[in-house]
């Protein structure tokens, strides 16, 4: 079967019937995930600060050091935290903070030995992240990366992605690093042997072929290593923003998510945004070519500062992905599959 190319996949996005693109995309769907199984993890987004000198415009989480409510947490309730996720069945943590100019390679040792000996997965710090650290530390990425692991990472989430084309990461992120330098992180990570995700957050005014380079970019890294597990798409959300501007609308994602699935025929999972979409379109984004339902989302602040705040409970995910006609389950990061709820 013949890979679907740039110039094909701007068209599809731009053009194609939104019904016949859903049913390709629940076609390669099938192909790869024959076995009709949608799976989450049970996890919680704990953010250890929200001090950042990235200050990127499209975010409503950051603080200055001397803002009102800027922290760095405490081990105190970092624990609590954790024990409140096991408590729940939770298996992973997905930790990640902003950009502090202060907080050396020891405080993240320090922290990941700490929830390590919770004995949770930790799924965390992004790749703007550990190239900071890198910097401040003079150290080089892939020597950040092993001392990390040695104090207890074990995979590496896809954030600060945002679009893979350094034109509009100027004008939304500019202190942010550029394409080729996230790409760059991944990949090292992915030769030192982490698993990691790959995002992108698109807004409604992304150009078609913005979007596909960036899809392009996702899947030639793929090509050399195979250490992306799953591709993660979500829309921008305007509220409370210095960018502002407007939402993204249901069929603008279905149709992102459909060419997603069917362009990127390397990544094996396509995870579906029902903490941005709401329930009923992450049920139907299953049949645009998800086959991950993401996670229980146990805490969620980044999104939630911008006025975004869907919550379900394991019984309404599972309800959901029933009705669309998949068997539910739970995963860990890996996509193993740690229990069928029949």
């Amino acid at each position: 079967m013949s890979r679907t190319g740039f110039d094909d996949a701007c068209r599809m996005l731009a053009e194609a019937d939104f019904y016949e693109l859903a049913q390709l995309a629940d076609d390669t769907r099938k192909r790869l995930h024959p076995e009709g199984v949608v799976a989450y993890v049970i996890d919680r987004n704990i953010n250890y600060t929200n001090i950042c000198t990235c200050k990127c415009s499209f975010c409503a989480f950051y603080r200055d050091a001397e803002d009102d409510g800027a922290y760095v947490i405490s081990k105190e309730l970092l624990k609590d935290k954790i024990d409140e996720t096991k408590s729940l069945g939770g298996t992973q943590i997905l930790l990640q903070g902003g950009l502090h100019p202060d907080l050396g390679i020891e405080f993240y040792e320090d922290m990941l030995s700490f929830i390590r000996e919770q004995g949770v997965w930790i799924h965390g710090l992004s790749a703007p992240e550990i190239n900071h650290i890198a910097k401040l530390e003079n150290l080089s990425v892939e020597e950040t990366i092993k001392r990390l692991v040695k104090a207890g990472l074990n995979s590496i989430p896809g954030a600060g992605a945002e679009l893979l084309v350094d034109s509009e990461r100027r004008l939304v992120s500019p202190n942010k690093i550029s394409s080729d330098k996230w790409l760059s992180v991944m990949e090292t990570a992915h030769g030192l042997g982490l698993k990691t995700t790959a995002t992108m957050m698109f807004k409604k005014t992304d150009k078609v072929e913005h979007i596909i380079e960036h899809f392009d970019k996702i899947r030639s890294v793929q090509d050399r290593t195979g250490g992306f597990t799953a591709f993660i798409p979500w829309p921008y959300q305007p509220a409370n923003t210095e960018l502002g501007g407007e939402n993204v609308s249901a069929v603008e994602y279905l149709r992102l998510l459909a060419v997603a699935r069917i362009y990127l025929d390397n990544v094996p999972n396509i995870q579906v945004s029902w903490v941005t979409q709401g329930p009923k379109i992450g049920q139907t984004a299953l049949r645009f070519g998800g086959n991950d339902f993401g996670s229980l989302m146990i805490e969620e602040n980044v999104v939630a500062a911008c006025g975004v705040g869907f919550r379900m409970s394991i019984e309404e995910i599972n309800n959901n992905i029933r009705k669309a006609g998949f068997r539910p389950a739970q995963r860990d990061m890996e996509y193993n599959i740690l229990r069928y709820f029949d």
